[in-house]
C-alpha cells in the first residue's frame, strides 16, 4: 500500500504505524544526498541528521526510516525530517516584499524580489526554522557554515537580503 505523507496540522509526525520504507534503486538515478526534498518533509542522512541535533536540537523532529537497495541489501540509514519551528519573525516594516491576504484573517509573503529583515528578538538563538507566512525554511550563518564544513551535499542557500 502506498500513501502519500501530508504533515499533521501543525508539524511533526503523527505516529507511524511502521518506519517508512525506502528503497534504492540505482537504475531510477543516484542515491538520496544528505538533504533531498520528500513530499512536505526533507529525507536526510544520518549526517546531515547529526548537524541538525548538534546546531538545533529543537528545530527539527525525525522519524527513521527502514533502508534497502532494490536487491534488499542493507542500504546507508535515512531519516524523514521535518522543520517544526514556524517563527513569525519578518520585519515587515524593513523588509521589502509584497504581502497578499487570501482571507481577511490569514496573508502570504510573495518573496520574489524580495529583502528580508528578521526581529532577532523573535529569532533568539534559534539556527532554523519555517518562515509563518511562506513555506520557506530559513537558517543562519553558523547552520549554512557547518553544512560547508561538514560537506553535505543536495542543500542550497539563498541570501535572505536578495531573494
Amino acid at each position: 500500500m502506498r500513501e502519500l505523507l501530508i504533515p499533521p496540522r501543525g508539524r511533526g509526525f503523527v505516529p507511524f504505524p511502521e518506519p517508512p520504507r525506502l528503497v534504492i534503486d540505482k537504475s531510477l538515478g543516484r542515491d538520496p544526498r544528505d538533504w533531498e526534498m520528500f513530499q512536505d518533509y526533507w529525507l536526510v542522512s544520518d549526517r546531515m541528521k547529526i548537524l541538525l541535533e548538534t546546531l538545533d536540537s529543537e528545530g527539527a523532529r525525525f522519524v527513521r526510516c527502514e533502508s534497502r537497495y532494490r536487491d534488499n541489501r542493507v542500504a546507508p540509514t535515512y531519516w524523514l525530517c521535518d522543520i517544526v519551528r514556524v517563527l513569525d519573525a519578518v520585519d515587515e516594516a524593513n523588509s521589502v516584499l509584497k504581502i497578499e491576504y487570501p482571507t481577511p484573517d490569514w496573508k502570504v509573503y510573495k518573496l520574489h524580489g524580495s529583502s528580508l529583515v528578521f526581529k532577532e528578538e523573535i529569532v533568539g538563538a534559534a539556527h532554523i526554522f519555517r518562515l509563518c507566512f511562506y513555506p520557506r525554511i530559513v537558517c543562519d550563518q553558523a547552520f549554512k557554515d557547518a553544512c560547508k564544513e561538514s560537506a553535505v551535499k543536495g542543500i542550497a542557500f539563498t541570501d535572505a537580503r536578495k531573494y
